[in-house]
């Protein structure tokens, strides 16, 4: 998918999540999944970043800049053994704890607009007002 519309207060248009407000946005980088041998869209994220590593980590409020949209980062994605078993994992419980601190971060779009692939990715720190930039693979 070239490009993705935000809903404000939920999730990507078209997406099972856009009505949510909480778990509506799953962002992962491309490192987690390059360091499982996965593709994007394997761990069921709506936007794959490049170059946001740690993205899972990134402090609650934290705000994402990705094209016209914002987001705002609600906290990690618990991993669960049904990700193992929709890719066919043999050892699904194994394959969750592979994911303790890289399953990406839940995000809630609060200004809605487009993101489009090749689109710069700020994160704009909830604490502190610093940023630090990436390039987006939005699937």
């Amino acid at each position: 998918m070239a490009s993705v519309s935000g809903r404000a207060d939920g999730g990507i248009e078209g997406d099972f999540h856009v009505a949510k407000s909480t778990r509506a946005v799953l962002v992962v980088d491309t490192s987690t999944l390059d360091e499982l041998g996965l593709v994007p869209g394997d761990l069921r994220e709506q936007i794959t970043t490049a170059g946001l590593t740690g993205v899972t980590l990134l402090e609650p409020g934290t705000l994402l800049r990705i094209g016209e949209m914002t987001f705002r980062v609600n906290g990690e994605c618990e991993p669960c053994t049904h990700i193992g078993e929709l890719l066919g994992v043999e050892d699904r419980e194994a394959f969750r704890i592979s994911l303790q601190g890289r399953r990406g971060a839940t995000c809630t779009v609060v200004q809605a607009g487009v993101a489009r692939v090749g689109d710069p990715v700020e994160a704009i720190s909830a604490t502190e007002g610093a940023s630090r930039s990436a390039t987006p693979a939005v699937r």
